[in-house]
């Protein structure tokens, strides 16, 4: 087994046997009735609850490379409406982030590091096959001020989305938490 899992299941077992899980002891569902989407960036994990003044169990954090809803019927939106419709959230904050690794993603850099790693360039090209169309799905973004105002329209347009629902943009310094508010629309249910 990696040293890693196994430095990892260790302090688990010690976590568990001094019942530290008691502190974050909570219900499924979110008391302020937020979802966010944000980036998985590591910076983020401790410095955006902080900087929201938010505790385990106030929101459902979904967490993204760029904290982008990239598709309409992804995994992201799929998350949001099931937040909607089965945990009482009533609003939505996309929050993207300056210095974002998936701004100026290089999706041919990318491919070639696949290969590098030991993935048949014949695989690569076989995404075609799958239907994907592999530029466009490793796609970054140039401007995170857009590309979080592109999730919060598909948010907003979704036609699964019921009227009512607020939908936030946000801008946040990943070093002083910083936030800016780049938008705020209420759903209208399309």
């Amino acid at each position: 087994m990696p040293s890693l899992i196994k430095e990892l299941i260790e302090y688990n077992k010690n976590f568990v046997s001094s019942k530290k899980h008691d502190d974050f002891r909570t219900s499924k569902l979110p008391d302020r009735k937020l979802a966010v989407v944000t980036c998985m960036d590591t910076r983020l994990t401790e410095l955006l609850p902080a900087a929201l003044g938010v505790k385990n169990g106030d929101i459902k954090l979904i967490k993204t490379a760029g904290g982008v809803v990239s598709h309409p019927f992804g995994s992201v939106m799929r998350s949001l409406l099931i937040c909607i419709y089965t945990m009482g959230t009533e609003e939505i904050a996309i929050i993207g982030h300056h210095d974002c690794g998936m701004s100026s993603l290089d999706h041919n850099a990318l491919a070639r590091l696949m290969v590098t790693r030991g993935i048949p360039e014949k695989r690569l090209q076989r995404m075609e096959f799958y239907g994907i169309d592999f530029a466009k799905w490793l796609k970054g973004f140039d401007d995170v001020r857009e590309s979080v105002l592109q999730s919060m329209h598909f948010v907003l347009n979704h036609p699964l989305v019921p009227e009512g629902i607020w939908v936030h943009g946000l801008l946040m310094h990943p070093t002083t938490g910083k936030l800016d508010l780049l938008a705020t629309e209420r759903t209208s249910g399309v």
